[in-house]
C-alpha cells in the first residue's frame, strides 16, 4: 500500500501504490492513513498522526503527514496559503485542445460523484500544465495545481478533452492497468529550511516506457521550468 521515503521529527512522506483509498473503507478495510499510523506506532512508537492532504485512490506517489499536533497547525496553513508546490504526472490518450497553459476555472458537482469547470472565476481552480508527446499517440502531461479542489487535475484534464487514461470517472471507457495519475514532487519551506521530494512512478506500464523515462530525465526538477503564467 505504501512506503516510507524520509522523516524528520514534525512530519513523514510516504509513497502511496494507485488504487489505495486514503482512509478507511467497509469493504477494502484499512486505508492508507491507518496502514502508515499502524506502522509508524509499531515501528518508530509514534502514537500521533495527522493527515495533511490526501490523493485520489486512483492516484500514486508522495503524501505528506505531520508527526504531532504542532507540525499538523503550521503545515495547514502551509497548505491554506499555497506555500506548498505540488507536481503530478498525467497521461491521457485523447488530444487535448491545449497543449500547455492555464486552466482556470470555478468548480461545481455534476453527475454521479463527478465535478466540472465552469467559466466563472469567484473561486476558482488554478492549474499549470506542460504537456508531452510520447508512443501511441499519447501525452505526458506534467501539471502544477494553485488550489486543492476534489478532482481538479482530473477535471482540469477532461475539461480540454484529454481525460486521464483509466480514471473510472472522466474516463470510463479508456482500457488502462492503472489510473494514470501520479504525485511526482514536493516542495515548501518548514521551519526555515528547504526540502523537496521527487518520486518516478514505479507501476503502471505507460509510465515505465523508455519515452516517459528519457522525459522525466529531463524534467526531474519540474520548479525550474518556465512554466506557463497564472493569469
Amino acid at each position: 500500500m505504501f512506503k516510507i521515503i524520509t522523516q524528520t521529527d514534525d512530519f513523514v512522506v510516504v509513497a502511496k501504490s494507485a488504487g489505495v483509498n486514503f482512509h478507511d473503507e467497509e469493504q477494502q478495510g484499512s486505508g492508507l492513513f491507518s496502514q502508515v499510523k499502524e506502522q509508524m506506532k509499531k515501528q518508530f512508537s509514534i502514537s500521533e498522526l495527522y493527515p495533511i492532504h490526501r490523493l485520489d485512490k486512483m492516484t500514486s506517489g508522495l503524501v505528506l503527514f505531520a508527526k504531532n499536533l504542532n507540525s499538523a497547525q503550521i503545515f495547514g496553513k502551509l497548505f491554506e496559503a499555497h506555500k506548498i508546490e505540488k507536481y503530478y504526472l498525467a497521461i491521457s490518450d485523447k488530444k487535448p485542445t491545449k497543449k500547455q497553459g492555464l486552466i482556470k476555472g470555478d468548480m461545481t458537482k455534476s453527475r454521479r460523484g463527478m465535478f466540472k469547470i465552469l467559466r466563472t472565476m469567484d473561486n476558482p481552480a488554478i492549474t499549470q500544465f506542460f504537456s508531452y508527446p510520447i508512443a501511441n499517440k499519447q501525452r505526458l502531461y506534467l501539471l502544477k495545481p494553485h488550489s486543492g479542489k476534489t478532482h481538479q487535475l482530473r477535471v482540469a484534464l477532461n475539461s480540454i478533452g484529454a481525460p486521464i487514461l483509466g480514471d473510472p470517472l472522466y474516463n470510463t471507457n479508456s482500457v488502462a492497468d492503472r489510473g494514470y495519475l501520479h504525485a511526482y514532487a514536493l516542495r515548501f519551506e518548514y521551519l526555515g529550511m528547504y526540502y523537496d521530494f521527487i518520486l518516478a512512478p514505479s507501476d503502471g506500464e505507460l509510465y515505465l516506457t523508455t519515452t516517459v523515462q528519457n522525459k522525466l530525465a529531463e524534467i526531474k526538477q519540474p520548479w525550474l521550468l518556465n512554466w506557463p503564467k497564472k493569469v
